[in-house]
């Protein structure tokens, strides 16, 4: 039985997803059910799935990022981009090893691209490069999403005391259970909001996920190393503590 992941932010389209593929190719596994770009990023280096069906857009890392930490995570996984974009993106998609969904997905053009799966339903080494290399044109060339005012300032607690924290003296992000730890150059606070929501309201130019559990401000970073078995530590700037980055995250910096 063939593997199959799907990342989608937006729950009526993913659960939509879900049911179009259980009738158009009935012996695929679903594995995993994201809401959002770095839960992909780990379950794809997970669960190696044969295919990976991707929103562009998502909170936190875009499905373009998924699929580049997943073309060193998880080669054979084949890549299909589900997206709102229309003809201008088309041209980019045919060129590649991918195959993509217009949103909302057609029943007749997702069998289309089942029926191409399972013609060869594991990426060659050939596809790798040709993904690479799409990935690098719709960075490129894709419209940019209007962004809304990323998040300027944090209400947190500190003990009894709340706190007003600027965004951008914030070090990184740490979940903790249902909250989320604060921690700026000053100490560590609290807020009453998980990681993934934050993610969601954060400038993603600046903060990125490096690990299930953490965010970081890249500005706050000195140096990134990996040990041997390709995890990796970034080192703060004028701080003795290092933070994990995972494994499925490392090739995202390799980017940059």
């Amino acid at each position: 039985m063939a593997k199959g992941l799907i990342a989608e932010d937006e729950v009526l389209l993913r659960d939509a997803l879900v049911g179009l593929l259980a009738e158009a190719w009935p012996d695929l596994e679903i594995v995993a059910e994201c809401e959002d770009g770095g839960s992909a990023v780990e379950a794809i280096a997970e669960h190696q799935p044969d295919v990976a069906f991707l929103d562009i857009r998502m909170p936190g890392l875009s499905g373009i990022e998924v699929a580049q930490a997943a073309a060193e995570t998880s080669p054979a996984t084949r890549i299909v981009f589900v997206t709102a974009y229309d003809q201008y993106a088309i041209a980019a998609f045919e060129q590649g090893a991918v195959d993509y969904l217009l949103k909302p997905v057609a029943p007749a053009r997702l069998a289309q691209t089942v029926q191409r799966l399972r013609a060869r339903p594991a990426a060659r080494a050939d596809d790798v490069a040709s993904l690479q290399a799409l990935l690098l044109t719709l960075r490129r060339e894709l419209p940019a999403t209007p962004r809304e005012q990323p998040l300027v300032w944090l209400t947190a607690s500190a003990g009894k005391d709340t706190r007003l924290v600027l965004v951008d003296d914030v070090l990184y992000f740490r979940a903790e259970h249902k909250y989320t730890v604060v921690v700026t150059a000053d100490g560590e606070s609290l807020v009453r909001k998980p990681v993934r929501e934050l993610l969601a309201l954060l400038d993603p130019d600046v903060f990125k996920q490096i690990h299930r559990s953490t965010i970081v401000n890249m500005k706050a970073i000195a140096s990134i190393s990996r040990d041997d078995s390709g995890r990796g530590l970034a080192r703060l700037k004028g701080r003795n503590e290092s933070l994990a980055i995972s494994q499925p995250f490392m090739s995202l910096f390799r980017s940059m």
